[in-house]
This record gives C-alpha cells, structure tokens and sequence, in this order.
C-alpha cells in the first residue's frame, strides 16, 4: 500500500500548492482521497487522470472537493478523445443531497457510503468515523488487510480518535493549528492534539496534514515531538509512503 501526497493545505491552497489530496495505490488500483483546489493540476505529476479508479470523499467543504467539477469535465474530454469508456465512481455521505448530487456527471457516478459499515475498493477495505468539525465530515481507516492507514479528514480534538487509530502504521491528521492555538474550537486541532492521539493510538508514523499557510510549519513537528516519539513527518506534494 503505498500513499502520495498531493494537497496539503487548509482552507485554500498556498502558492503552487493544493489543499487536500491523497493518492493511495495498490495492485495497479488507484483511490484518492478527497480531491481539494489545485488537486487537478497537481495528481497530473503522478497519474493520469484516466487511472483514477475511485474518489472518496470526507465532506463537501470546498478545500476537500473544489476540483471534482474540472475532473469531471476533464474526463468528459477523455471520453471525447475515446481515451476512457469508463465511469468513475465518487463516494461521499448523503447528509448533504444537493453536494451529493453534484457527484453525479456524465463520465462520473456518485454513491453513497453507509458510514456505519465498510466500503470495499479493490484491495482497499474502508472504515469511517464521523469527525468533530462544523459540517458533517467522516474520517476514515483504510487497510489492505496488511498495514493501516487512518485519515482525520477535519475535526477538532475526541477522544474517540484514540480507538479508531488504534496501532495504526500512518496516522495522517488535521493539524491546522499551532499549540498557542489551543483555546481555538473551529473544528481543527493542534499539533499537540495530533500528537496525543497518535501517542495514545500507538500508531507507528504520524503525518501532520492539513497545514496553516501562515507562520513556521516546522513547528508544528517540534510541538509534536514533545509528546509523540516515534516518527513525524510533515505533509508536503510528493511525500511518499509506503
């Protein structure tokens, strides 16, 4: 199993940078989670979008989902070239009609996921979680039957996290706030919040995703340091694991 960073940023993309994006592959199958702004541009660096077996999506805030309408324009191109007769399915919750239904295009099928059991793709086997953030979001667990893979999506601090992520071998966490930051409750967590969770998870790798575009982002890894030991890792275009 073997995951690749496309987007990284909360809220808005820096520049030459895209918000939330992650390529996960096995087996010749490729997911990928959540599809942010600049993801389009960038996932063209390592596939081709014709490859793109699957897209599952956390929640319809726009830093998650904005380039799904020129994917799906761009496959309608393919389709037009004669390049792909497929349909490529887009997972998402359904708590939201009218963003569901937009999932939906020629060349792109929405369907809904039941967060309350497992979604199978491929060799991918998909848990969920629903997060603590201000519209309704879903983090997810991912295994090959091999490793582990847990994605925070948004969300503030629970402690339910902890079982979740239990012994994961990559935690990848919503990290959108530096420790002075704590008082914050806008449905993100601190570096130290990331930390405590993983520490407490047992998990082998924490990623520190979803970053602020301001201020030093290599502290967030100092502020994490104090609490988890194990190795930390902070989320760039192109950070492979696997």
């Amino acid at each position: 199993m073997k995951l690749t960073v496309i987007g990284f940023r909360g809220g808005y993309p820096a520049p030459n940078e895209a918000t939330s994006t992650y390529l996960l592959e096995k087996n010749g199958k490729k997911i990928v989670l959540d599809f942010g702004s600049g993801a389009l541009l960038k996932i063209q660096n390592y596939i081709n979008i014709t490859e793109i077996d699957a897209v599952v999506l956390s929640h319809y805030h726009a830093d998650h989902i904005a380039d799904i309408g020129v994917l799906q324009h761009g496959l309608l191109v393919e389709a037009q070239l004669g390049r792909i007769t497929k349909t490529t399915p887009i997972y998402g919750h359904t708590e939201n009609e009218l963003e569901f239904e937009k999932l939906t295009d020629d060349h792109t099928e929405g369907i809904a996921f039941d967060a309350e059991d497992k979604l199978n793709i491929g060799p991918f086997e998909i848990t969920f979680l629903k997060t603590l953030h201000s519209v309704t979001c879903f983090g997810m667990r991912i295994t090959d039957g091999k490793k582990v893979i847990v994605y925070t999506a948004d969300t503030g601090y629970q402690d339910e996290w902890i079982p979740f992520a239990k012994n994961a071998n990559l935690l990848i966490t919503d990290t959108n706030l530096y420790d002075f930051q704590n008082e914050l409750k806008i449905g993100h967590m601190t570096s130290t919040q990331a930390a405590q969770i993983a520490k407490a998870a047992n998990v082998e790798t924490l990623l520190l995703s979803h970053l602020p575009q301001y201020g030093n982002n290599q502290d967030l890894v100092t502020e994490a340091s104090k609490v988890f030991k194990n190795k930390i890792l902070l989320a760039k275009e192109g950070l492979v694991w696997k």
